[in-house]
C-alpha cells in the first residue's frame, strides 16, 4: 500500500506535474482533462482523506482554476479547506475552495427539457411557530413541474451555483421544491434569496453566538428498549441536556458510528470491545469538551455503538472524527454531521425525559 500523503506531501508531487496538467487542462477537452488530469490525481487526494470532488478551468487567458468541492458533505469541508489554504502560489493556477457563489445572470442550469434561471425560480419562506429559527423554504419552479426529482435536482445546482457551496450547504435547514401551481404565498424573486439568508444568519448569530452552555453536572440515563430482531438496544444519555432551551445555539449534530462483532454477545460489544470503544469515546468527549462541543450520549446495539454530540461549528469535530477512523483501523468507523437546531435527530429520547 501507498505510504499516505499530507497535504504537503500532495503539493509536492503536484509540482512535478504542473506543467502537463496545465497544457492539458488549456488545449484539451473534458475526456483528455478527466483522463490526464482527474484520473491522475484522485488517487492521490484519496490518500489524505476521501471525499474530495473537483472541477476545472480556464478563469483567464492564461491562468487555470482548480475548485475542490465537497459535493455538499459538510463532514469534507475542513479537509478541503485545508488543502487549499497550504497550496503553493503559482502564476499560472488559482487554487479555490468549495465552488464560490455566482453572478446569477451567469447561473443557467439545462437538464433536458428542464432550465432554470433567475426568471424560472421563485422561494418564499414558512414561519414555524415550534421552531421560530428554522430556515424552512419553498422553491417554485415556473414550468412544467411534473418531473419532481428532475426539478429538485436543478434547482439544487442552480443554488449551489448562485449561494456558492458553502452557503447552499449551511444556511437553509430544510426546503421543498413545487410548482407554480402549489405555491400557497406570495413568490419572492430568486435573487432576493441572498439578502434573506444574510439577514436571517445575522439574526440568528446576534441571538446566539454569546450563549454558551453553563458548566452543569450531566446527569447520565442507562434506556433499555429492543430492536423490531429482538435484540437489545442500550442508550445512555444525558437527559436533562436534551431540555436545555437553547439548542439552537449548538446547531451542529455529529454521529461517530463504529462497527464491532457482537454476533456472540446478542448483538453487544464483547468485554475487550466494550472496554476499547469505551477508551476511545472518554478521549473524544474530553478532547471535544475542550473545544466546546456538548456530549449527548451513545447507544448501542445490533453490532455497532453510536456517540452524539452537538457543537457551535463543523470543522473541528470533523478533524478530530477523521483522527480517530485513521487511529483505530481495527473497526469500521463513519461519521456524518448536519445541521439540527432543535436536535430533532433525538425526537425520541424528548419523550423519556
Amino acid at each position: 500500500m501507498e505510504e499516505k500523503l499530507d497535504y504537503k506531501g500532495f503539493w509536492d508531487w503536484f509540482l512535478t506535474k504542473e506543467k502537463d496538467f496545465y497544457t492539458i487542462v488549456e488545449t484539451g477537452g473534458q475526456e483528455a482533462i478527466e483522463k490526464d488530469f482527474f484520473d491522475i490525481i484522485a488517487p492521490k487526494l484519496s490518500q489524505i482523506n476521501e471525499g474530495y470532488y473537483f472541477l476545472t478551468g480556464m478563469s483567464d487567458d492564461s491562468t487555470v482554476e482548480l475548485i475542490l468541492t465537497a459535493d455538499g458533505e459538510i463532514r469534507n469541508v475542513a479537509f478541503i479547506e485545508e488543502l487549499i489554504a497550504t497550496a503553493p502560489k503559482l502564476d499560472h493556477w488559482k487554487f479555490t475552495a468549495l465552488k464560490p457563489a455566482m453572478d446569477i445572470k451567469n447561473v443557467n442550469v439545462t437538464m433536458g427539457d428542464y432550465q432554470f434561471t433567475k426568471d424560472s425560480i421563485f422561494f418564499y419562506s414558512n414561519e414555524q411557530e415550534e421552531y421560530p429559527d428554522e430556515i424552512d423554504l419553498v422553491f417554485v419552479y415556473d414550468g412544467n413541474a411534473e418531473n419532481k426529482d428532475a426539478i429538485t435536482t436543478g434547482i439544487c445546482i442552480f443554488l449551489d451555483n448562485f449561494l456558492g457551496e458553502l452557503n447552499f450547504a449551511t444556511q437553509i435547514d430544510t426546503f421543498i421544491v413545487v410548482g407554480r401551481d402549489q405555491a400557497k404565498k406570495e413568490l419572492v424573486p430568486i435573487e432576493k434569496l441572498k439578502d434573506f439568508l444574510s439577514w436571517r444568519e445575522r439574526e440568528f448569530t446576534e441571538k446566539y453566538k454569546s450563549v454558551i452552555r453553563a458548566e452543569v453536572e450531566d446527569k447520565f440515563s442507562i434506556l433499555r428498549a429492543s430492536l423490531n430482531n429482538e435484540k437489545p438496544l442500550i442508550a445512555c444519555m444525558n437527559l436533562p441536556l436534551l431540555n436545555y432551551e437553547a439548542k439552537a445555539s449548538y446547531p451542529w449534530v455529529s454521529v461517530l458510528k463504529f462497527h464491532y462483532n457482537g454476533e456472540n454477545n446478542d448483538g453487544l460489544p464483547e468485554k475487550e470491545d466494550f472496554e476499547k470503544l469505551g477508551d476511545i469515546e472518554d478521549k473524544a468527549i474530553e478532547d471535544l469538551k475542550e473545544k466546546g462541543y456538548l456530549y449527548i450520549g451513545r447507544e448501542t446495539a445490533d453490532n455497532s455503538k453510536e456517540s452524539y454530540f452537538a457543537g457551535k461549528d463543523f470543522r473541528e469535530i470533523s478533524k478530530v472524527f477523521k483522527t480517530i477512523k485513521d487511529s483505530n483501523p481495527e473497526y469500521k468507523i463513519s461519521f456524518s454531521i448536519f445541521k439540527d437546531k432543535y436536535w430533532q435527530y433525538f425526537k425520541y429520547y424528548n419523550n423519556a425525559v
